[in-house]
Formats: C-alpha cells, sequence, structure tokens
C-alpha cells in the first residue's frame, strides 16, 4: 500500500515537529517535508507533489488562506486539511472558501490527526455538522454572498432533484453513509451522485460542493 504523503506548514518548530512524529508513526502516512510559511508550503507542494498538506492558517509572510488558494489554483492534486487553535476561528471560514478539504484543532489526538489525514487524501470533506451549522450562520448574515464559483452556478440547472437533494444533505455535513441512510438507498448509489454533482458543477470535492450549496442558498439556518 502506497503511504499518503504529507507536507506540514507551520511557523512552530515545536508543531511541525510533533506532528511529523505522531504522522511518521502511522504505517500508512509519511511526512515527507515540512514548510514555514505560506510560500514555503507553495513551494513544498510544487516540489514534493504531496497528497495532503496540513496547514496553519496563522503565520507571518503568505498565511495558510493564501497559500491554500494558490495550491488549489495550481490543481496539483493535494488536498488542504487546515489546522487552527479554535474552532470558531473566522479564517476556518475564510480557508474553507479557499478551498481547503476540512480543518482540525492543533489539539487533536493523534488518532484524530491521522484518521483526518486518511479523510481528505480519499476526497471526502472533513466538515463536522456543528461547523457546517456555523459556516450557514456566517453566510446568513451577509446580504450579498459573492459567487466564489461562477461556473458552477452556470451548471446548477443541470442537477437532477435527486442529485441536489443530496448536494444539500452534503452541505449538512452527512456523510455518504448517512446520506444513504437518510434516503434509504445503498451507499455506492450515493457514492455516483457525489461525483455526477461534483462532476456537472466543475467542483473539486465535498467541501466545494458544501460551499457552492451555502452560496447558492440551498441551505439556509434552521
Amino acid at each position: 500500500m502506497t503511504a499518503i504523503r504529507v507536507v506540514i506548514a507551520d511557523d512552530q518548530m515545536m508543531v511541525r515537529e510533533g506532528f511529523s512524529v505522531l504522522l511518521n508513526a502511522m504505517p500508512d502516512i509519511e511526512v515527507v517535508g515540512e514548510a514555514v510559511d505560506g510560500r514555503d508550503a507553495v513551494a513544498k507542494v510544487r516540489e514534493l507533489a504531496p497528497d495532503v498538506v496540513l496547514m496553519d492558517i496563522r503565520m507571518p509572510g503568505m498565511n495558510g488562506i493564501e497559500a491554500t488558494r494558490e495550491i488549489v489554483a495550481a490543481d496539483s492534486g493535494a488536498k488542504v486539511l487546515v489546522l487552527t487553535t479554535f474552532d470558531l476561528d473566522e479564517y476556518v471560514y475564510q480557508a474553507l472558501r479557499a478551498g481547503a478539504s476540512g480543518f482540525l484543532l492543533k489539539d487533536a489526538s493523534a488518532r484524530r490527526l491521522a484518521d483526518g489525514v486518511r479523510v481528505v487524501a480519499e476526497g471526502e470533506a472533513l466538515l463536522a455538522p456543528s461547523v457546517t451549522r456555523r459556516l450557514i450562520t456566517e453566510f446568513s448574515k451577509l446580504s450579498e454572498v459573492p459567487r466564489l464559483m461562477p461556473s458552477a452556478h452556470a451548471a446548477y440547472g443541470e442537477l437532477t432533484e435527486r442529485e441536489t437533494e443530496v448536494l444539500v444533505l452534503i452541505a449538512q455535513g452527512l456523510s455518504n453513509a448517512e446520506i444513504a441512510a437518510h434516503l434509504v438507498v445503498a451507499e455506492s448509489t450515493i457514492k455516483t451522485h457525489v461525483s455526477r454533482i461534483l462532476v456537472k458543477l466543475g467542483l473539486r470535492d465535498r467541501t466545494q460542493a458544501a460551499v457552492f450549496a451555502y452560496e447558492a442558498r440551498l441551505v439556509t439556518p434552521g
């Protein structure tokens, strides 16, 4: 089995070294590089082609949000998992809109950290329902939501009624298994729906699909 290649981007050496030790202890994960800031992270992704980047948000120079945006725009295939000290961090919201696949608290357990890396490496979104509820609340405060995905909005009409239903459930933070149980269908059917949604809307992963649903007002508070 090929190990998941990880780059850790954080301006604190102790954090980088600590996460490296924890992740390298996992048989299926390999830390292939460390970055001291956002600019360094972008360069390391270009050089090392990792599967996942653990990205601190607050860093000097280029911060994690800007770095995430550049990495996603470069279409390298690397998934970004944001690291933050507080789960109510306003910058988490910005990072997800920039293309991050999810976020983890810096005090997450070794198991939670490793599981998070595996989840985003497989193309899933690491978004707890509590996080999606906060994101929905943030979007509801905006009188006009800037559309970051114009091509997706243009293609929205191509979705079937069931695909739209699945998209809403993705935005509510449900996993494929949970969506399948909710709609009383096989999980493989949901996987097919999710794949078709991403292709039709030109989105890279479930997190972008969730953000699109908020922008399109398909999901509202309550």
